[in-house]
């Protein structure tokens, strides 16, 4: 099986991703723009298994030899040898494509690409390069250390192989996965999570409920972990803007169509838990 990957970006989810593979035998090679990135998202990986082993989860001399499995570089040539590369860079196409551009010119020709990209139809991604049948999306949730979950997603021209050797990654690195078989925008976590925080967010507009009542309604009538105002919250209330207006913009169906308040709150800069106060004060 292939075993060397290479993540492009060290926020949050591609330092994820670097984590858990890196733990399950990969070699991987993490790539970002600047050494503060790589720096930041290297300690937060060493944090991490630094807790795991704490509480026993992990053996120390494992996580020692995970950390040891991962390089970091801010030049993307080093994706060049790679068996499958996962970007995970900002939500926006123009970015993307670009990364895809390049990694085509630079990588060796079975190699997969995959993207992380939780809403923007991996079709579009794919048709910057020579080979949409290898592009396809992986997209893992937030933090990827603890969500089971991987949305594998099939482009336009994905070929089953690349589909299969997605899948084998995700699988490696101890994920479940669901198949989108149609490249819809916002695949189908995104649509469902951003359909309920939109809805969630007009009745709270609207003053029918408290935001801790709609979430409670949901914990406790639907048994969902988390209610869809502190899941906002959670995720990035700008994040999720971001990824409704995509759906909306693509899609045309207006239960996608985002609220005010919520273009109120992100412009105020009340993004959720990662600025203090959002839905909920934190």
């Amino acid at each position: 099986m292939a075993k060397k990957l290479a993540v492009i970006g060290a926020g949050l989810m591609g330092s994820g991703i670097a984590q858990v593979s890196a733990q399950a035998g990969w070699d991987v090679v993490l790539r970002d723009v600047t050494d503060e990135a790589l720096a930041r998202g290297k300690g937060g990986i060493e944090a991490s298994y630094e807790k795991f082993v704490t509480k026993g989860k992990l053996a120390a001399a494992d996580a020692e030899q995970a950390l040891a499995r991962i390089t970091t570089t801010t030049d993307l040539e080093a994706a060049a040898d790679a068996d499958i590369v996962v970007e995970a860079v900002f939500e926006r196409i123009d970015v993307k494509r670009e990364i895809f551009r390049t990694l085509d010119k630079l990588v060796k020709d079975e190699a997969v690409l995959a993207s992380n990209t939780s809403a923007i139809p991996i079709t579009k991604i794919a048709a910057a390069t020579s080979r949409p049948e290898r592009v396809v999306g992986t997209h893992f949730f937030s933090p990827v250390p603890m969500m089971q979950l991987c949305e594998l997603v099939r482009g336009y021209k994905t070929s089953d192989e690349t589909l299969a050797t997605a899948r084998e990654f995700a699988e490696s690195v101890g994920k479940t996965c669901v198949v989108v078989n149609r490249d819809v925008a916002g695949f189908v976590t995104t649509r469902l999570i951003s359909a309920l925080v939109v809805e969630a967010a007009k009745l709270y507009e609207s003053g029918v409920a408290s935001a801790e009542d709609i979430d409670t309604a949901c914990k406790l009538g639907f048994g969902h972990a988390m209610g869809p105002l502190a899941t906002a919250d959670l995720t990035g209330i700008d994040i999720l803007l971001h990824a409704t207006d995509n759906i909306y913009t693509e899609s045309q169906d207006e239960k996608f169509a985002p609220p005010e308040i919520m273009r109120r709150m992100v412009d105020a800069g009340d993004i959720g838990r990662k600025s203090g106060q959002g839905f909920y004060e934190h």
